[in-house]
């Protein structure tokens, strides 16, 4: 039977804000719930890896910087990130994987971004084309090193069955209770649909962030994994 500290390891909160004082209050007030915290370019902007060692409290982080540059650019970036003396679980990198994984040294996990989720599948021809071009990345990052891919909830069945050995970092998860007010996401599902349909982790932000009590939303996200991985 699942733990409920195993329901709560899978949530990702995404730290998507605009200033460090209200990422540290919500980092603070949802520390009970969330496994590990996403900084992403907003904030890696605003402080860099300095700020997310004010931020972390000892939480586990998400570096999602993306990183997309020749091989020897994204090694140092890589470098850098894990010897700045936080406890960094994952980072995100489009390419180079190979680069990346090797300047990790296992220190953090390198997953690759696959389509982003607020990606149509008109932009590919259709859905099938999607799925096909995130299971040929996926399958290559599995080759490469990485522990896992970001991708959204509609090709999590496809890129297990090609990938198995990758985690599945899954956005675009939408609580049936929430609303999401100008959603820029195009591939959602629900919590228990994407923990079904195989994903390890759900980076959750806005549902969270915009609730009228976070921590009550976060609680109740992780409540709702818990449900999907042990169904009665």
């Amino acid at each position: 039977m699942t733990s409920l500290d195993d329901a709560r390891d899978r949530l990702i909160f995404a730290l998507d804000v605009e200033d460090e004082a209200r990422a540290r209050a919500l980092a603070a007030a949802l520390r009970p719930s969330v496994g590990t915290f996403k900084i992403g370019l907003e904030l890696l902007m605003r402080g860099g890896m300095e700020l997310a060692r004010r931020l972390t409290d000892g939480s586990a982080l998400f570096i999602d910087a993306k990183l997309h540059d020749v091989p020897a650019t994204v090694s140092r970036a890589v470098a850098q990130i894990v010897d700045a003396g936080v406890p960094v679980r994952f980072i995100t990198v489009h390419d180079p994987v190979e680069a990346a994984v090797r300047a990790a040294a296992g220190r953090a996990g390198i997953l690759r971004i696959t389509v982003l989720t607020s990606t149509s599948p008109s932009a590919y021809g259709d859905e099938d084309a999607l799925t096909r071009a995130v299971v040929a990345r996926a399958v290559e990052a599995q080759a490469l090193g990485a522990v896992g891919v970001v991708c959204s909830p509609r090709e999590l069945a496809a890129v297990r069955a090609a990938a198995p050995l990758l985690q599945c970092v899954t956005p675009g998860v939408r609580p049936t209770w929430a609303s999401v007010a100008g959603d820029d996401q195009q591939r959602t599902a629900t919590v228990t649909e994407a923990i079904r349909a195989g994903a390890s982790h759900l980076v959750v932000g806005r549902p969270i962030r915009d609730a009228s009590d976070p921590s009550e939303a976060a609680r109740r996200v992780v409540e709702e994994i818990l449900g999907a991985l042990d169904p009665s």
